[in-house]
């Protein structure tokens, strides 16, 4: 890059490349810091993305092919005492309601998108520019090092992420089961329609969680097939187990100038800006958004003004924030209903979400919401 870079991105994920990618795609000059590859374990990590989202990436040519982004055509939601709430992309005439995507087919789809973009130098250390976004995530150190405060509330709860095999083919339906515990599993289509793979996530509870990871194989296979009802026939642990605690958790800065660098501004984006619980699987959509907003403003900017221009970063973290609040009280709101035993809620809970189930264009408008379409 003959000139100066305007934009420095800390942290080289999916949201870190894909904004880099939208700069770089309006002109603007990008230092992308991506740190040596670290040797880890297999990633089993998998995403829901929805219709914004991919429309997103595939403005960008980084959409993973079919084998690796299966099409939801359903969604089907169990309380625990008969509540059950069904989603369906044809009653809402569209395609899928979203995507279940492999994290590794989609990080590789970026990095081949970043290697033949002229406009992106890739650096192992961050640079000095106008400009510094910080992606790294929800252990961002540079968003400690800047004095940014970050509000967790935690969950009492461990999400346990693995692949398995079932007997049936999920047949294009993500399912989910909330229990009387608080706890949460999905088990979410993968390899196409008619494929027999499913991304587990399940929240369970803190306590219960070790005893689950510390079970064999075919025991923890079998522990799976129980608590989703044996819907798909029995389930085979086809990968390691991954788990991390949950928490919600907003940064109470966005925006703001670089300690000891006048006329340098930063912002953060995606994981290092908020968390939500991943009941929702809404978490990566909210990352990509803030990566859109953020190109979006810099490329209407006045002509006059740096990337880095306060009014514009405010303009930035205004949008987002609102967007991001109301997705984490509402999947908090979830969350804590289902968390209490309570008789009387138990019996609310699932006769609202019966009723819930036949009331057609609250559904038609919440499912358009969650699929990032704001008409």
């Amino acid at each position: 890059m003959a000139l100066p870079p305007e934009v420095c991105i800390r942290g080289a994920g999916i949201v870190g490349r894909t904004l880099a990618l939208l700069l770089a795609r309006e002109r603007v000059r990008v230092a992308l810091v991506v740190p040596p590859a670290a040797q880890g374990k297999e990633d089993i990590r998998a995403y829901a993305l929805n219709s914004a989202s991919r429309a997103l990436l595939e403005s960008l040519r980084a959409w993973p092919d079919a084998a690796h982004a299966t099409a939801v055509r359903e969604m089907l939601v169990h309380g625990d005492e008969g509540g059950r709430v069904q989603f369906s992309a044809a009653r809402q005439k569209v395609e899928a309601l979203a995507w279940i995507v492999d994290v590794p087919a989609l990080e590789k789809q970026l990095a081949d998108a970043v290697r033949f973009q002229p406009q992106i130098e890739v650096v192992n250390e961050p640079v000095a520019a106008p400009l510094t976004v910080v992606c790294e995530g929800k252990s961002s150190t540079t968003r400690e090092a800047l004095g940014v405060s970050y509000e967790v509330t935690r969950y009492p709860q461990h999400a346990i992420a693995a692949r398995l095999e079932a007997a049936q083919s999920h047949d294009g339906i993500a399912r989910q089961w909330f229990n009387d515990k608080g706890e949460v599993l999905a088990l979410l289509p993968l390899d196409g329609t008619h494929g027999k793979t499913v991304a587990l996530v399940w929240s369970a509870d803190q306590l219960r969680a070790p005893d689950l990871l510390a079970q064999g194989d075919e025991e923890f296979a079998a522990a799976v097939t129980e608590a989703s009802h044996n819907t798909l026939g029995a389930l085979r642990l086809t990968s390691e187990r991954a788990a991390w605690p949950l928490a919600r958790a907003i940064a109470d800065r966005w925006t703001g100038t670089m300690p000891g660098q006048p006329g340098r501004s930063w912002a953060l984006a995606g994981d290092a800006a908020h968390t939500v619980h991943p009941l929702a699987g809404q978490g990566l959509n909210l990352g990509l958004a803030d990566a859109a907003e953020l190109a979006d403003v810099i490329k209407n900017r006045d002509y006059w003004r740096s990337v880095g221009d306060a009014r514009l970063l405010r303009r930035y973290e205004r949008a987002r924030r609102a967007d991001v609040l109301q997705m984490s009280l509402a999947t908090d709101g979830l969350q804590q209903l289902f968390a209490h035993n309570l008789g009387p809620l138990q019996a609310l809970r699932n006769w609202g979400m019966r009723g819930f189930d036949r009331t057609r264009l609250v559904k038609h408008w919440i499912t358009a919401q969650a699929m990032g379409l704001k008409a």
